[in-house]
Formats: structure tokens, C-alpha cells, sequence
């Protein structure tokens, strides 16, 4: 069967769509070459095959071989020699079928180009099926399934939304549009139509607003649990001399983190996160405006598997890094000697003492274990009184700055379990950094204030003669962070003993906020933003119309969606089951079935009626092939129940030809009737 070129470049232009549809995970500009080379080369096969005949029968392997080609002149070029295919390149295709789809799940996004081989690969398998399917099928809308099970795929790597989403479904909807119209099986269109209407209506009026599923939440990295550095602390204080690391770069640095610890089950603090490999940038989840700063960092392996890092990292070269893109810690797969530079977003806030907390922050409202007698009241009192806030979390930084002690002198205190904050808070009244911090933490939780605990080093003040700054030791640090809406995560000091540069960042914009914080019984509970409900105003009365409208709507959608769909689908499973049938109940069957369809189309059916009563019942609505059709049928039946000859396979295979008669006469009637007939969900009930 020959197809005319619109046809060939719309099954091509479908499958060149679906690779584009993985735009969010590599990044469009990545995928659209290799992708359109693929689709041009294939389509140049097709042509090359109509032209020279005999190579028709090899159309399938010349789109395939030319794909590849394709894949590998723009994506493995550097394994090629002087354009050829190595054997370096084979492994790399081999490779990027079996394993680069896997690392890509297990990365941040957007990926890696180098790791994109599988994408472009399936375009050129779903080129190769769509074309053979378009020569070789009657209906051109099964040669866009390759296409759409690739788009599915990209779906489930990364699912679009909103306007795009759209755009990509009416993108196809077009495609498929000009193919049924090359086809002139323009039956098709209204359901395409539906289809695409369907879609752009669930994509307005989504009422749940859930993040949508990912193949990434079911492809975690196999990475051996990483201990948290927190217990180190008085140890490395006790030695303070030792140098930890050294790097070169921006001078305003602050702090550099090491681990982030969100979770606490009243006895340890681990990390919450997940760590992912590396990909080519990653994007700060702030609104306020942030400023980019590099620094190479050398590091000697007294850090473990910890690279020191900052909270919004963007970019990291010289190694290939895990990482917890929510929290910004860095992990080294292969602990030891390792030099890198690490580019990171800073963001920038005049002034924080005014803003909002974040309580939908990651791990900022985690558990916080058993709390003991005593705690509670005590969160209350050190914050002040007064509901989460900014202010609330400055002054009870306040609080443990002011009633606490840091302790320097040998014996230093160590433990982060509540027996040891317990001791801390109530009792002894001094500790390290690691009881501060994990105290400021857990009241902080106790009181409403999303809060993480941080692990990491002060930044030195000043660098060594050669410009290079010198971490030791002496220089370990944990600290809180607080959620700031828009902002990120606020570090905070409660031990007063961090350096916090003063030409701009996070830790100064927390140190101006600290002079203008009011004194402890001045404090008041927050303003609550423009459009947003105070905490004791009751909003229970209210009615969400928009929510309701658009679930009712969905609703309505759904059960229209069931009745266009089921009715189609069972009166199928049905015509399948009666013609499974043997003997006489398959010759029933198909007396059964023309009923059902000439009910459908509004033949008028009385109980005890015959075939050929229903055959002169249906001869003013519809043409004489259903009433031979029926006719033959009439002949079938009654050889069956009054011969008295068994019925053989060769009567039921008679009658079920009767039966194709009858349908092929009812295809003929209007598009009308024929819709109606198709949805009609009375023919499911008995006569």
C-alpha cells in the first residue's frame, strides 16, 4: 500500500514530537538536534526507497541504519574517527540502550547530554514501525502508536503541564488531523477532536493540583547509606590545628555546609533527602533574586564522603558528585583526594525580619521524637510567645545566645539526643555547637518554625599569603537554618560565633535582621498577607466554587468519558465471547449479535420475533446487503434447530459471515447513525 509523502512526514513529524517531549529532562536545545536529524534522515529513506523500487523491500533497514547514523553523528561524535562508527561508539550505543535511561532517572535534571543516547534511539524505532505500519495498515492513525508510546514514555519521565501540555496535545491532534485527512477517513477526526478537548479540559480544571507522576520516584540510586558528621564535632574540636580543606574563590563565603540533617527521632539526626547523580545545572526554588559565586575547593579526604558545599548549588566540575538537589549537600562516591569547582546562586534579601516562614519547606516540620517534661514550655517562652514567624525563630536564636554558654575547655560536651538536650536546656546550660544547634532545632519544631540542622565550617577570615583560605579543624560548625518563604533557608547563629560576611548573602541579611528585631515583651504575632486568613479567623463556612465546579466538571467527564469508551468496549467483549462459542450456541450467538446491532441502529425488536421477521422489520432502514445479510442468516439458524443434524464449526462459520454481511451493510448508513449506534447502551440490556 502506498502512501503519499504528508502522510510519511506526519507519522515522522509525530515521533520527532514524542522526543521532543523529553525537552524538561536534557533540555530542549539538547534534544532537538539529534532528534530532527533522526526524522530528516529517515524521511530522506522513504523517499530513497520510492525512487529506486528495489529498494522497497530494504525501506525498513535503510530508516534503521539511517537513524542510527544519525543518532551517532550527533550525539557520539566524539567516539567516531573522522566520521566513522568505532567500536568505542558500538559500546556507547550498546550502553546508552541498556543504561543511560536508568542514570537518567537517577539524576538531576536537566541531565547530562552525554547520557541522552536512549532518547533519540526510540525515535528512530518508533520512525521505522510508524513508516511500516503506515504501508502496511489501512487505518494511518495505528502508525502514530510508536509516537505516542514514546510521548508516553517522555510522560512518565517528566509529565508537562499547563499551557505546554496543551500545546504538545494539540500539536498531535494536528498531526493526526492531517493524517486522517491524506487517509480520508475523516470518521475519525470527531473522536480525535473529543480527545484533544478532553485533554485541554483536564488540564484547566485540575482540581486535586497533584504533582504529577515519575519514573524517578521508583528508580532510587544505589548508594550505601552516608553517616552524618555531627558526632565529630568535639572531636575535632579537641584538635582544632588540623586543616580539613582549602579552596580559592569569592571572599564573601560565610559558612560551607557539609551535611544537611532534617530528620530526628528523638535520639539521632540523619539526613532526609535524597541523593541523586549530578546533572548539567541545577535551579535555586527561591523567588527573590540571587547572585552566582564560584570557588575551587581542594580537599584531602578528611571530610569523608562529604564535599563541602552550599545550600543552592549550580554547577560542579573536576568530579562527578551525588547530591540532594532540596538540600545542597554533596556526596563523593569515591571518598578521598578530590579538587573541584563549584558554582552556586546566593539569594538576596534587603530585609528578612518582616518575612513570612515557609512551613511547606522540605524537612522543615519533620518529627522531633518524645519530647521531655519541660521542653514545650519552654519553646514557648524562649520565642517569645507569639505565633511561627521570623521574629519567633530571631528571638529564640536570641534566647539560647543570650542564656547559654559555648564551651571551650577540654571535656566538651557531645551528644544530640533529647537525654542530651534535656541536660543542655534545662540543666547544665552550656555545649558545642552540636548541642545549640540541635536544641535551636528542636524547639523550633516544637514551636511551628520549619527548621533543619546544618553541619559544615566557618569560613576563615582571612586567607593565607598565597590567597588560598585554609579550613582546620578549630573551624567545625553546626548551626540552624529556618525556612524563609521565598528566600530559602535562613542559617542562623545561636552560639554567636559565626563570621557573617558583610557584602551581602543569607547569614548578613540574618545579622541586619537581628538589630531590628524588637525586645522580647514588644514582640507581635505576624500580619497575615494580603488575600490569606489570620490563624484564628475560621474560613470552615466558606464554599471553594472553583474546586467544586471544576471536580463536578471533571466528574461529569469522567462519566461521559466512561459511556463513549465502555459501551464500545463491552458490546466488543461481547461479539468475542459469542463467537468463541461451538455447536448450535454459536450459530445463536450470531443471531444474537445481528439483533444487538440492528437494535442499535433503531430496528424496532418484539419478543418471539424471527430472523426473517427482523429482516422485514429492518428493510425501510437500511439497505438490501443487511437484509440478503439476513436473509442468509435466517437460512443458518433454522438448519441449526430444525435439521436435526448436529451443527458443525462450517454452519457457525456460515452464520457469523451472515453476521459480516449485516455490519458491512450498517457501515454504509450516515456517520450520524452510525455514532449513534456506536454509544447506544440500551443494547447491552436484554430484548
Amino acid at each position: 500500500m502506498e502512501r503519499d509523502r504528508v502522510s510519511v512526514a506526519c507519522v515522522l513529524a509525530a515521533a520527532a514530537g514524542a522526543g521532543l517531549l523529553f525537552g524538561p529532562v536534557f533540555g530542549p536545545a539538547a534534544v532537538l538536534l539529534p532528534v530532527a536529524a533522526v526524522a530528516a534522515v529517515a524521511f530522506g529513506a522513504v523517499e530513497l526507497s520510492k525512487r529506486v523500487p528495489a529498494l522497497t523491500a530494504w525501506r525498513p533497514v535503510l530508516v534503521l541504519v539511517g537513524g542510527l547514523l544519525a543518532v551517532i553523528e550527533t550525539t557520539l561524535a566524539d567516539t567516531t574517527l573522522a566520521g566513522l562508527p568505532t567500536g568505542e561508539t558500538m559500546r556507547a550505543l550498546v550502553d546508552g540502550m541498556a543504561h543511560s535511561w536508568q542514570l537518567t532517572l537517577q539524576s538531576t535534571w536537566p541531565m547530562r547530554p552525554d547520557l541522552m543516547v536512549f532518547v533519540p534511539l526510540a525515535v528512530v524505532l518508533a520512525c521505522v514501525l510508524g513508516v511500516e505500519l503506515l504501508h502496511w495498515v489501512r487505518a494511518p492513525l495505528v502508525a502514530l502508536l510508536p509516537s505516542l508510546a514514546v510521548a508516553g514514555l517522555s510522560q512518565a519521565y517528566s509529565a508537562l503541564t499547563g499551557p505546554v501540555a496543551v500545546a504538545a496535545a494539540l500539536g498531535f491532534a494536528v498531526v493526526a488531523g492531517a493524517l486522517i485527512w491524506t487517509g480520508r477517513r475523516m470518521v475519525l477526526l470527531l473522536p480525535a477532536v473529543l480527545c484533544v478537548a478532553g485533554a485541554v479540559a483536564l488540564t484547566v480544571a485540575d482540581p486535586a493540583d497533584r504533582q504529577p507522576y515519575s519514573l524517578r520516584q521508583t528508580a532510587p540510586l544505589d548508594a550505601a547509606p552516608v553517616a552524618g558528621p555531627l558526632t565529630g564535632i568535639a572531636a575535632r574540636l579537641a584538635n582544632p590545628a588540623v586543616p580539613v580543606f582549602s579552596y580559592r574563590g569569592d571572599p564573601r563565603v560565610d559558612r560551607w555546609s557539609l551535611a544537611v540533617l532534617d530528620r530526628f527521632d528523638g535520639v539521632n539526626w540523619s539526613a532526609d533527602g535524597v541523593l541523586r547523580r549530578m546533572g548539567t545545572e541545577l535551579t535555586p526554588r527561591v523567588t527573590v533574586p540571587t547572585t552566582s559565586r564560584t570557588a575551587t575547593v581542594k580537599v584531602d579526604g578528611q571530610t569523608g564522603p562529604w564535599l563541602p558545599s552550599q545550600d543552592w548549588p549550580a554547577t560542579v566540575t573536576g568530579v562527578e558528585p551525588l547530591v540532594d538537589e532540596a538540600r545542597g549537600s554533596l556526596v563523593n562516591p569515591a571518598p578521598g583526594r578530590a579538587e573541584y569547582t563549584i558554582t552556586w546562586r546566593e539569594p538576596q534579601a534587603p530585609s528578612l525580619v518582616d518575612l513570612a516562614i515557609d512551613p511547606d519547606a522540605p524537612g522543615g516540620l519533620g518529627s522531633v521524637g518524645e519530647v521531655p517534661p519541660g521542653i514545650a514550655e519552654l519553646a514557648e517562652r524562649a520565642a517569645g510567645g507569639v505565633r511561627p514567624s521570623f521574629q519567633a525563630a530571631l528571638a529564640l536564636e536570641r534566647f539560647l545566645s543570650t542564656n547559654y554558654q559555648v564551651a571551650k575547655e577540654p571535656g566538651l560536651p557531645t551528644g544530640h539526643g533529647w537525654p542530651q538536650l534535656r541536660r543542655f536546656l534545662l540543666d547544665e546550660r552550656r555545649g558545642t555547637s552540636e548541642q545549640f544547634a540541635a536544641a535551636y532545632v528542636a524547639l523550633a519544631r516544637i514551636k511551628g518554625i520549619p527548621a533543619r540542622l546544618v553541619v559544615g565550617y566557618r569560613a576563615p577570615a582571612a586567607p593565607s599569603a598565597d590567597g588560598t583560605y585554609v579550613v582546620h579543624n578549630g573551624d567545625v560548625l553546626a548551626w540552624p537554618e529556618v525556612a524563609v518563604r521565598g528566600v530559602g533557608w535562613v542559617p542562623l547563629d545561636p552560639t554567636g560565633s559565626a563570621r557573617p560576611s558583610g557584602a551581602g548573602g543569607l547569614a548578613a541579611a540574618a545579622a541586619a535582621a537581628r538589630t531590628e528585631l524588637p525586645k522580647t515583651d514588644q514582640l507581635k504575632d505576624p500580619v497575615a498577607p494580603p488575600g490569606e486568613p489570620a490563624e484564628d479567623e475560621t474560613s470552615d463556612d466558606t464554599w471553594n466554587w472553583p474546586v467544586t465546579l471544576a471536580a463536578g466538571a471533571a466528574g461529569l467527564g469522567g462519566l461521559l468519558a466512561v459511556w463513549l469508551l465502555g459501551v464500545p468496549l463491552v458490546t466488543t467483549l461481547r461479539a468475542g465471547r459469542r463467537r468463541r462459542r461451538t455447536g448450535p450456541a454459536a450459530v445463536f450467538g450470531a443471531w444474537a449479535e445481528a439483533r444487538d446491532r440492528l437494535r442499535a441502529h433503531g430496528v424496532p425488536i418484539t419478543p418471539g420475533m424471527t430472523v426473517r421477521d427482523l429482516a422485514r422489520s429492518a428493510h425501510p432502514s437500511v439497505d438490501m446487503s443487511t437484509v440478503d445479510g439476513l436473509a442468509a442468516l435466517a437460512v443458518t439458524v433454522d438448519t441449526a434447530l430444525w435439521s436435526g443434524v448436529p451443527a458443525t464449526q462450517a454452519l457457525a462459520d456460515e452464520a457469523w459471515s451472515a453476521v459480516r454481511t449485516v455490519r458491512k451493510g450498517l457501515a454504509r448508513r450516515p456517520i450520524r447513525a452510525r455514532l449513534r449506534a456506536a454509544v447506544d447502551a440500551r443494547v447491552l440490556l436484554r430484548p
